[in-house]
């Protein structure tokens, strides 16, 4: 019961590292806020689930707000949701470059922003980001998708030493290979083979192999860790 009394935000939470994030939080204590686009089920006594686009303009208000409302406070907010663009810059539609940029970093900044002044009122503030491991490499067509998650983990950073002051840490985790909806989906499935043959761990990663980190970083063993960038990439990035 390491988040017992805590009330936690997560996003992106319909599926993958969102869902087992939420799982987990809720499994140790946390009365969680799970949000995602569509209308979605969690059964756990501690979830509640809330529908919202986090790239409209009043999502933020609308979340924070929702999740204050509903539990009393707010301990955790875990920026979660994104979606996969690729197409070689020369070919690359300006409107899905706005649209990547628009789920994958903007709301990071806008529910971080809004949070802050509940989370200043917490014993334990978190904002955890995820980031991926295209924060610190890339890939052929990767551009808009590195360009976010590199800015995910900038702000964070800077999240970090602004709020330090307060109690409140600020963290980024950087996903590899996961068995998620970006993975399972390949037209060949050959490419979720040649990745996990990648991996020195030699499989893909599960959504609660994140979760575990995620609660970590969320809970008191990790209350002396911020601006951290934490690799749940089963060593992925050792050879680049």
């Amino acid at each position: 019961m390491r988040l017992q009394d805590r009330v936690a935000i997560v996003t992106g939470a319909a599926s993958g590292i969102g869902r087992a994030s939420a799982e987990l939080f809720a499994a140790e204590g946390a009365k969680v806020l799970a949000v995602d686009l569509e209308p979605f089920s969690l059964d756990h006594e501690n979830i509640e689930t809330f529908d919202q686009d986090v790239s409209a303009e009043s999502a933020a208000t609308a979340i924070i707000g929702g999740a204050v409302e509903r539990f009393g406070k707010l301990d955790i907010l875990m920026n979660n949701a994104g979606i996969g663009a690729g197409a070689p810059v020369e070919e690359f539609p300006d409107a899905l470059w706005d649209k990547c940029l628009a789920v994958n970093l903007t709301p990071h900044f806008k529910l971080s922003k809004a949070a802050i002044p509940h989370l200043k009122e917490s014993e334990a503030g978190r904002i955890i980001n995820v980031a991926s491991v295209m924060a610190d490499g890339t890939d052929y067509g990767l551009a808009a998708y590195s360009a976010a998650k590199a800015g995910v983990a900038g702000l964070t950073r800077n999240l970090a030493l602004e709020l330090g002051r307060y109690g409140i840490t600020a963290n980024y985790i950087l996903p590899g290979a996961i068995r998620t909806g970006m993975t399972v989906n390949f037209k060949d499935p050959k490419i979720a083979e040649i990745w996990a043959k990648k991996s020195p761990l030699k499989r893909l990663g599960e959504p609660v192999d994140l979760a575990r980190g995620a609660l970590f970083l969320a809970s008191d063993d990790g209350g002396f860790v911020t601006g951290h960038g934490l690799n749940v990439d089963g060593g992925l990035m050792l050879r680049v």
